[in-house]
């Protein structure tokens, strides 16, 4: 198996968790803020697509494939805004975006060859990253990234009376 198959499958099975954690909710479930500022599912699904986005996309080839109208919707850092403060979205506009940036990543991961993901990659603004210095570890940092974000998902989950899923 390639370096890029492996970080491939990796993305796909982080995926395929995410979704598990997402496949029942419904209604203000999406809006849910277990706090005033803390992220929400809706939240957590668009900045999933727009961090998959930067970190294979922007800062692997150069060039992203979504639009910043929706990337501004969830920006990283600072308070979440909650649905009463912003408008967001709706649900399917934002879980079909989702969807096909990930449809995207995972295809263009799986060309990427050895030497290319050797390559340095750099943070914003061509700094340093705190997470990886090359394309492997950007990529790979997306599915770590990814399955942070899905624990916070499987908490809300909890917090709104939700089984645990295993």
């Amino acid at each position: 198996m390639t370096l890029a198959e492996l970080l491939a499958r990796q993305l796909e099975g982080t995926r395929q968790w995410t979704m598990l954690l997402l496949a029942d909710l419904a209604g203000d479930d999406w809006l849910f803020q277990p706090q005033r500022g803390l992220a929400h599912p809706l939240w957590l699904c668009g900045h999933l697509a727009c961090s998959q986005n930067t970190l294979v996309h922007v800062r692997c080839r150069d060039h992203g494939i979504l639009n910043e109208e929706f990337c501004a919707h969830f920006p990283i850092g600072g308070p979440v805004r909650s649905a009463s403060d912003h408008d967001y979205p709706a649900v399917d506009a934002v879980l079909e975006t989702m969807k096909r940036v990930h449809r995207q990543t995972c295809d263009v991961v799986r060309t990427m060859t050895d030497g290319f993901l050797a390559e340095a990659a750099w943070g914003k603004g061509g700094t340093p990253h705190p997470h990886y210095s090359d394309k492997a570890g950007a990529v790979s940092h997306c599915s770590r990234h990814e399955a942070f974000h899905a624990g916070q998902v499987a908490m809300i989950r909890r917090l709104l009376g939700k089984p645990f899923l295993r």
